[in-house]
């Protein structure tokens, strides 16, 4: 089975970018919150053990990979997580899923084949 990124419209730098910003376990958690409602980035910074820029930084990588959005409310920037982004990997990941399916199911045939009883 072959994976045609085009399927999925993603490119390989887009596949690249999603998962270097899924890689990270506070943009997945930033992500996560964001799919759930919106957020500024006070908000978001005010829950983790680090500093507002080094949130801002994480939120610039997950806009960049297409995760996240902001958005202008007033003085503060809004963020909310991108499902159809998410969706896009997750439609990647099941295409993997079967690839390994299929391998095992042609491994599991090979062996019946082989079985001498």
């Amino acid at each position: 089975m072959v994976i045609r990124q085009q399927d999925l419209s993603l490119s390989d730098a887009a596949v690249d970018r999603i998962f270097r910003a899924l890689a990270d376990a506070t943009r997945r958690d930033i992500v996560r919150r964001t799919l759930a409602g919106e957020a500024t980035v006070s908000q978001l910074a005010a829950t983790y053990d680090m500093s507002f820029a080094a949130v801002q930084k994480h939120v610039a990588v997950l806009e960049g990979a297409g995760l996240v959005s902001k958005r202008p409310h007033g003085r503060e920037r809004l963020v909310r997580g991108n499902p159809d982004a998410i969706r896009r990997a997750q439609t990647l990941l099941d295409a993997y899923e079967q690839i390994w399916r299929s391998r095992i199911a042609r491994l599991d045939d090979l062996i019946a084949e082989t079985d001498p009883t």
